[in-house]
């Protein structure tokens, strides 16, 4: 789990945390046979569609947010109390975001979370680059335009000391708002993606 991750839930009380063809006498060799008897190779099947269990961000659920969001199911919200406190400006703040609700994926069986990160009011790109930019150690970043529900986001993949990450943001009357999947390895990551995809298709503003 991130450094970030591990002090967030320690130091706030209410935070849970191609291939290359060589070529010879001008042909491209044909792939090599697999030997008699051998056993196919495996592959990682994707996971399956999260479903909807409960929802986040709208009046009356654990965190007050600009947009809400379907949760999967065993997903546990939190809402982090006092994320303005200059004393925790260290664990809640990155970049020109602050952290105000984590989602926790263990009771779902993962070990990770979903973070809400509110900004000020702006372009979505420039709030995201400046959130990965923050986050130390990342690198192989790359954005795309894409969609939040129906709003138009902006999404980040890149590493964090080689392990996998991912961001959308989106902009809203009421600033920035950027979801970010953490977890404590890539292959954790993956296994999460279901319910990222599931927030990200399904957010909206209230």
């Amino acid at each position: 789990m991130p450094e970030r991750a591990r002090a967030i839930r320690t130091a706030v009380p209410a935070l849970v945390a191609s291939g290359l063809l060589l070529t010879a006498c001008g042909t491209t060799p044909k792939p090599d046979a697999p030997a008699a008897g051998a056993a196919p190779r495996k592959t990682t099947a994707p996971a399956p569609a999260a479903e909807a269990a409960a929802t986040l961000g709208g009046s009356g659920t654990a965190c007050a947010l600009p947009v809400s969001f379907a949760l999967a199911e065993g997903w546990e919200p939190k809402a982090v109390k006092d994320p303005e406190n200059p004393e925790f400006a260290a664990l809640t703040r990155q970049g020109p975001a602050v952290v105000r609700c984590e989602v926790d994926a263990k009771p779902a069986g993962n070990i990770g979370y979903l973070r809400v990160w509110t900004a000020p009011k702006g372009p979505a790109r420039a709030a995201l680059e400046g959130f990965v930019r923050a986050e130390k150690g990342s690198s192989a970043v790359t954005y795309r335009e894409t969609k939040a529900g129906a709003l138009p986001a902006t999404e980040a993949t890149y590493t964090v000391q080689d392990k996998e990450e991912r961001a959308f943001a989106v902009a809203t009357p009421k600033g920035t708002v950027i979801v970010h999947l953490g977890g404590l390895d890539t292959e954790e990551h993956r296994a999460m993606l279901p319910a990222y995809e599931l927030a990200r298709t399904t957010t909206k503003t209230p």
